[in-house]
């Protein structure tokens, strides 16, 4: 089966410079690192805001950890799969990629700031943080003139963690006023309608018949959205990579900071393992009483265990098995022991640390900064955006003059954003 159409840039353009002897991934994960989007990642929010603590991990380091663990699964998928299925397993350089762009379209502040936008945006296409990455490398980046970073075609495929466009809402579901509680406006998980020619170009290869089932598309009974059914094979194991740097290496974080005590721990984590198998069982326990152990090594020794674990439980399974394109037909997962691991891990994060109030005041500070910021730039855009952003609002079609404006504060880092807040609205 030929891969040639997967390797294709959108600019048509293949030839490297003269000499040039890296493979098309190479060449993707160079564009990525050497971008000012990925820079950003250093000073954007993982959990903690930054200047809380020294320690923690940022979105950069977050990316940096995640492409390490993904490269390992697919180390360990190599040695479980058939020859044949060995050949259209991605490289090392295209997982390390897809691992480190895959949160550069994160705005401030987190997943507070993601939903601040999104409900900005709520008549103008919404905003969620993977369709951004799908713009800022395929459309913002001016690595080229037209087409941002320019990456293959894999790649973007890769990427896609919802290969789908956001539905239109009804403008009668839009308040009139900034809320002050967003948790009903958290963004559909799609990509930007104004972005469609890019899915097209990706998913060109694909027959109509694998289109729509790739596509397939669940309805949320809670919201007016859709959830995407599907995912590709490379998406699925960078999804993965991101689910285990973001369970094992925030925990740390959290165990560090004092954030989870080892009564929270127990607490949360009990039942949960007396449900496992026998073997591992017997290694939660372990892992637990070294997680808070006052000797570093031992929590570190503890760590790296987890990691080792969730990694080598990975597996190759058909996610599409009617589907033609083997890109699509496959997914790796984990076993099921690790994988209800792994959640209760997400979960204790979620409830010792993202759902305590100190953050969650936080949070509501830094939306409602962003919401304002949103409101200063559109109300006279001409005035008060940056020059370079000036032009590219000017040139744009009417309908995409907002987009212009939030593809602007969503690249902002958390301090210019804050810094940005308070040049427009403190009084001196």
């Amino acid at each position: 089966m030929s891969f040639s159409q997967w390797s294709e840039r959108r600019s048509g353009i293949s030839n490297s410079r003269p000499g040039d002897q890296r493979s098309p991934w190479q060449r993707d994960r160079a564009r990525i690192l050497h971008s000012a989007a990925f820079r950003r990642l250093q000073a954007k929010t993982q959990i903690l805001g930054i200047g809380q603590n020294d320690f923690y991990r940022t979105r950069l380091t977050h990316s940096l950890e995640a492409a390490q663990i993904g490269t390992a699964l697919v180390s360990q998928l190599q040695t479980k799969v058939s020859i044949a299925e060995q050949y259209f397993l991605p490289d090392a350089s295209l997982m390390e990629a897809l691992c480190l762009a895959h949160d550069i379209g994160h705005p401030p502040f987190g997943h507070g700031g993601e939903t601040a936008l999104n409900y900005k945006m709520l008549h103008a296409g919404g905003f969620e943080g993977n369709g951004q990455t799908l713009r800022i490398v395929a459309k913002l980046e001016p690595y080229t003139e037209h087409h941002g970073m320019d990456l293959t075609r894999r790649t973007l495929l890769g990427l896609l963690k919802y290969p789908v466009l956001q539905p239109k809402l009804s403008h009668d579901l839009i308040a009139p006023i900034n809320p002050l509680n967003l948790t009903p406006w958290k963004p559909a998980k799609a990509i930007f309608a104004a972005d469609s020619d890019i899915l097209d170009w990706v998913l060109a290869p694909l027959s109509k018949s694998d289109r729509a089932l790739f596509q397939s598309c669940e309805s949320l009974t809670q919201s007016p959205y859709i959830k995407s059914c599907y995912k590709s094979l490379d998406a699925s194991i960078m999804e993965l990579a991101d689910d285990i740097a973001y369970g094992v290496h925030d925990l740390e974080d959290a165990i560090v900071l004092g954030n989870i005590s080892q009564s929270q721990w127990q607490q949360h984590t009990e039942s949960e393992w007396a449900a496992l198998p026998a073997n591992l069982q017997q290694l939660m326990q372990s892992i637990s009483a070294n997680l808070f152990s006052d000797q570093h090594h031992l929590r570190k020794d503890a760590i790296g265990s987890l990691v080792n674990l969730l990694i080598s439980s990975v597996a190759l399974t058909e996610a599409l098995p009617q589907a033609e394109q083997v890109l699509i037909r496959y997914n790796a997962s984990l076993d099921v022991a690790p994988q209800a691991i792994l959640q209760c891990l997400k979960r204790v994060v979620y409830r010792c640390v993202i759902s305590k109030p100190e953050i969650q005041q936080s949070r509501f500070r830094s939306q409602n900064m962003l919401m304002a910021l949103f409101d200063a730039f559109v109300s006279d855009p001409s005035r008060l955006l940056p020059a370079n952003t000036q032009q590219r609002w000017l040139q744009a079609d009417e309908q995409l003059k907002t987009r212009v404006i939030c593809d602007y504060i969503s690249g902002m880092t958390d301090g210019y954003a804050e810094h940005m807040y308070h040049q427009l609205y403190a009084s001196v």
